[in-house]
């Protein structure tokens, strides 16, 4: 594991990509584990659970959600599973029918050609099965770092990733965590400034707790569990109390 940090972090700038005032990772990564118990969880941790944590289901689920509200993710992988479950049925579906399934996803169109061409990759070059490995993975055709990591992280249990999504990026960067421009950043600088043991859960805990209190627009801080100990950088104005 420290061979693969070291090679991790060889790009990052420690002087940039890290601040001085931050939130305490301890105590905010624990006080968030109690604070989202009971919150809706994000789609691809409910598709996850729902197929057992099914490499393809998670990969494609993933690749579906970029850009597109989980509700309207979790109905559209349902439509597409519904009508092929395997990278070998998958693969046979005309673009324009995968298009009409998965259908109002952002960029459908776009990512109907990546569903069908990752799964004539996964027939053509993997014998039907999502690589173990997240160098291999991300060679599929649409799969970058964030759904790597995360299929990494759901479906093969791994404990030596981060996946990083808008989310994860802006409260990481509002913390005090990081200080970066992009995701790609954010998750390189994570390996450095935080503990192993929270790898798996940065992605669970920061989605959760940034679609329902830490808002990308006025967050509600005044109903945040950790606002003691948040630095809020760059929060301007905040929302309304829940209460």
């Amino acid at each position: 594991m420290a061979k693969a940090r070291a090679g991790r972090l060889a790009t990052v700038n420690r002087q940039s990509s890290i601040v001085n005032q931050h939130a305490p990772v301890e105590p905010v990564m624990r006080g968030l584990s109690l604070a989202i118990d009971g919150m809706e969880l994000p789609a691809i941790e409910k598709i996850s659970e729902s197929q057992a944590e099914d490499p393809f289901q998670v990969l494609i689920a993933t690749l579906l959600s970029a850009r597109t509200q989980d509700a309207t993710t979790l109905a559209a992988s349902t439509r597409l599973f519904r009508r092929a479950a395997t990278p070998a049925t998958m693969a046979k579906l005309p673009v324009k029918e995968i298009e009409r399934l998965i259908y109002p996803v952002s960029f459908y169109r776009n990512k109907a050609r990546f569903v069908k061409g990752t799964c004539e990759a996964l027939m053509r070059d993997h014998g039907g099965k999502v690589p173990t490995s997240l160098d291999e993975m991300v060679t599929l055709p649409g799969v970058g770092r964030k759904t790597a990591n995360l299929v990494m992280i759901l479906a093969y249990r791994s404990r030596c990733n981060i996946c990083v999504d808008t989310h994860v990026h802006r409260i990481a960067n509002r913390f005090g965590w990081v200080k970066t421009r992009l995701p790609e950043e954010t998750e390189l600088a994570l390996y450095e400034f935080t503990d192993a043991r929270w790898w798996p859960l940065i992605n669970l805990y920061l989605v959760t707790w940034g679609q329902n209190v830490c808002r990308p627009v006025y967050p509600r801080c005044g109903d945040c569990t950790i606002s003691a100990v948040c630095p809020r950088i760059g929060v301007g104005k905040v929302g309304k109390n829940r209460s």
